[in-house]
């Protein structure tokens, strides 16, 4: 049984690495350098977009990097079917501390068909914080239905990605995260659009937990650290976004609060006008609204967001920020601190996230396939409840998959060791037969003989030791092909679930 022993051996240590306690990052000083970057997504595939339609590189559903200068316009070519709807999302992340443009400074996507006949409506992302650089994002995309007349056709497409920029601004690089995903075709009837005045749009007061869980931020899409409903802490950076992410299910909304503390220095008492920003992003990267971002004075500030219910038919809405709240899934929140906050907050400063997922989640329209990201699952809510990222909660699925495999294969191995041993023993008990047979008390006993019941080459003596034992085996326990009988007795006084005493 010593494969036995190493299966429970690894189970412990699988135990033991997921008890480990994953700490939150340690606060530093700030400084431009100190800021993190936005982290990539593993295992995204490099593309280069080509300046010309005729060269661009065929993008494939998946996540995808690039990077795009001031000015530069990239096409990529994409094969779509007439019956899925396709959405093109980009991320443009500049180095914390590049000099930006509000508003002047942005991207601007679109699809086009082969005719160069624009789907739908372009989407501009842009920088209004300041003069803070930020990770900026949305998507566009390629809807079918009876509501719409143009790009419905099988065939070529293009997603086409423009810089725009001033001279002023900085002349850096951004690198760019581009991300293609394609959602299930419907098996019933279209969901219409909500009627007017089916949902408040009064803000309600934000969440008011007395306990504050500690929050873990991330870089980017992601690592964003996962929040459920309650009041979460986290640390943050002049000059750094932080982003997280919280599950909302059909007919659910957010409202969120992002809340700066007062400042406990008197080192300055400037006004910072757009210091404390707060973004939401739906599941496929798309942004609902424009970021909302606060004054700052020394006071107690907080950016504050309320979205639309989640509802299927909100794709039919023309406000933007309804549009986008168009499926379940997790949505993302990004906020972020200028850099001028350095004034009040030269080591970062504490932040506290409301978070508030309000309704009753309810069934979704019907996809015909796999809901994948557009859907909310036990475990997702179970990740938000823990704060783990998507990283995490996959390599503890993996770790408990693997443990799960182990204990299964322990078991198995030890049902196999005790039908074995008592088919030995029922074997061994009826070699001993009538008097004078083969193998009888003080008959010759033939080694490998049908029955025997002792010892190669030794006589066997009824009730003596060795009875009803094989060759090597003592105490009636039968040695397995291969092993001592002193590596099958110590396997067995190892093994926590080992046969019955006697078996």
């Amino acid at each position: 049984m010593v494969t036995g022993r190493t299966t429970y051996r690894g189970i412990a240590v699988l135990a033991a690495l997921a008890a480990v306690p994953i700490l939150p990052g340690a606060v530093g000083v700030a400084s431009a350098d100190d800021v993190p970057h936005y982290r990539m997504a593993e295992g995204a595939t490099k593309i280069a977009g080509s300046p010309k339609s005729t060269d661009a590189p065929l993008l494939k559903p998946g996540l995808h990097t690039d990077a795009i200068k001031r000015g530069e316009q990239k096409w990529y070519a994409v094969n779509l079917d007439a019956r899925t709807n396709a959405y093109f999302s980009a991320v443009a992340a500049p180095t914390p501390g590049t000099k930006v443009a509000d508003y002047g400074d942005k991207l601007t996507l679109s699809v086009q068909d082969s005719d160069g006949t624009t789907c739908g409506s372009e989407a501009r992302p842009s920088f209004n914080g300041g003069g803070m650089a930020y990770p900026i994002a949305d998507y566009v995309t390629r809807r079918i239905g009876a509501d719409r007349t143009e790009c419905q056709k099988a065939g070529p497409y293009y997603l086409v990605i423009s810089r725009e920029g001033s001279g002023n601004s900085g002349p850096d690089t951004w690198p760019l995260e581009i991300n293609y995903l394609n959602e299930p075709r419907l098996e019933g009837s279209t969901p219409a659009k909500p009627g007017h005045g089916t949902w408040s749009t009064a803000t309600p007061a934000p969440r008011t937990d007395t306990t504050k869980r500690t929050a873990r931020g991330g870089t980017g899409f992601n690592d964003a650290g996962s929040v459920a409903p309650g009041v979460w802490k986290d640390r943050i950076r002049p000059g750094e976004t932080r982003f997280y992410r919280v599950p909302v299910d059909w007919g659910q909304r957010l409202n969120l609060s992002a809340e700066l503390p007062n400042a406990t220095s008197s080192r300055s008492s400037a006004f910072l006008a757009r210091v404390l920003g707060l973004a939401v992003y739906n599941p496929a990267r798309g942004a609902v609204g424009d970021p909302s971002f606060v004054s700052y004075t020394g006071k107690p500030a907080a950016a504050k967001e309320f979205t639309a219910p989640v509802d299927y038919g909100n794709r039919f809405d023309s406000t933007g920020s309804v549009n986008a709240m168009r499926f379940a899934g997790w949505y993302y929140l990004a906020v972020s601190l200028h850099p001028d906050a350095a004034q009040y907050f030269p080591k970062g400063a504490e932040l506290t996230l409301r978070v508030d997922v309000r309704g009753t989640a309810k069934a979704g329209p019907g996809y015909a396939g796999p809901a994948g990201v557009f859907s909310v699952t036990p475990e997702d809510r179970d990740t938000a409840q823990k704060g783990q990222t998507a990283q995490e909660a996959a390599k503890n699925g993996t770790l408990m998959t693997v443990a799960y495999a182990g204990i299964g294969t322990g078991v198995v191995l030890l049902l196999g060791l005790g039908a074995w041993t008592l088919v030995a023993r029922r074997s061994a008990a009826g070699a001993a037969g009538p008097s004078g047979g083969p193998g009888a008390a003080g008959g010759p006993a033939t080694a490998g003989g049908p029955g025997a019941a002792a010892t190669a080459g030794g006589p066997a003596t009824a009730g003596g030791p060795g009875a009803a034992a094989t060759a090597g085996g003592p105490g009636g326990r039968p040695a397995l092909p291969g092993q001592s009988t002193d590596s099958t007795q110590q396997a067995q006084q190892n093994t926590p679930f080992g046969p019955p005493q006697g078996w």
